[in-house]
């Protein structure tokens, strides 16, 4: 099924976010149709995995979107690189707030779907955002039960006195999110295969893009330290639930979160797939990995939407 792309602006809390719509067919003559959210991966952008699901759930006849996050990428904001969870999670009520004003949109037919953190951030946004009827989840991750495994409290001073130089005039602090090219990788002798598979997707041709400048401002990491996107899902997360990891394991736990997601969530329905022989970023991008995960995902939002 043909699919256009169309580039759209839209309001989160006084800037405007970038993001492509996906359009199949004439979906934009009828009167309504089921539309699915896409969230990208910290360090990530609309045009990099979360694009390629939302292209690949359009052809299916889904409206979809996926966009940068706030001061990030194309979209406005400063200052410029931020990780801030809230506003991940803000982001996606923001998103879902546009698909409303669609004509051609079902608004009691929304659901989300995030990869790796944007996973963790769509779980949190769908406990308290109930226009949310569907949440999918790639390789999703915890972001913050990530950062708070390798001695949190230093990171935290450390955050703290470059929040007091920068306080006193001294310029932000850009640091990166993974080694900057293969050599730096090997310099850093780093043999994790979630980390090798990251520099190979984001520095090179495979995934690259320049809207994904592998920049993070440091102080932002202190409310990512703090964050877990899986607080009160034993409570609030009741909307049905499809999680999708791979089986080989890395740094970045993505299996280890599926699992606890599938453990704790209150959803009655929900379902965990192991894409065997699949890593993280195998579900990225790679062919065959992706349809296996495309084709839970139809099944799944065919389902609830």
């Amino acid at each position: 099924m043909t699919v256009t792309k169309n580039n759209v602006r839209f309001n989160a809390r006084g800037i405007k976010l970038a993001g492509i719509l996906y359009l199949s067919g004439k979906a934009n003559e009828k009167e309504s149709n089921p539309a699915i959210v896409c969230v990208h991966p910290g360090s990530s952008c609309k045009d990099q995995t979360a694009g390629l699901y939302a292209e690949k759930l359009a052809e299916l006849g889904y409206v979809t979107i996926a966009f940068d996050a706030s001061y990030q990428g194309e979209s406005e904001g400063e200052p410029r690189y931020i990780e801030e969870p809230a506003t991940r999670v803000e982001d996606i009520r923001c998103a879902v707030d546009y698909l409303t004003t669609l004509a051609y949109v079902d608004k009691n037919r929304i659901g989300v779907l995030g990869v790796c953190a944007g996973g963790g951030y769509a779980v949190n946004a769908a406990m308290t955002e109930r226009r949310i009827k569907a949440v999918g989840t790639v390789v999703g991750a915890n972001i913050g039960r990530l950062n708070r495994e390798s001695d949190p409290i230093k990171a935290l001073e450390a955050i703290g006195q470059q929040r007091t130089a920068e306080a006193r005039g001294a310029e932000s602090m850009i640091t990166n999110w993974i080694p900057k090219n293969q050599a730096t990788l090997e310099q850093a002798g780093i043999t994790d295969i979630d980390i090798i598979e990251a520099v190979d997707y984001y520095t090179t041709p495979r995934g690259q893009s320049p809207n994904s400048p592998n920049k993070l401002n440091f102080t932002s990491m202190g409310s990512v330290i703090g964050f877990d996107a899986f607080h009160l899902v034993e409570e609030l997360l009741t909307q049905p639930l499809q999680i999708i990891i791979g089986s080989v394991q890395g740094a970045f736990g993505s299996y280890k979160d599926g699992h606890e997601l599938y453990k704790r969530a209150a959803s009655q329905n929900k379902d965990l797939l192991v894409v065997e022989g699949a890593s993280h970023y195998d579900l990225y991008d790679q062919p065959e990995p992706v349809q296996i995960a495309v084709e839970k995902l139809a099944t799944f939002y065919n389902e609830y939407l």
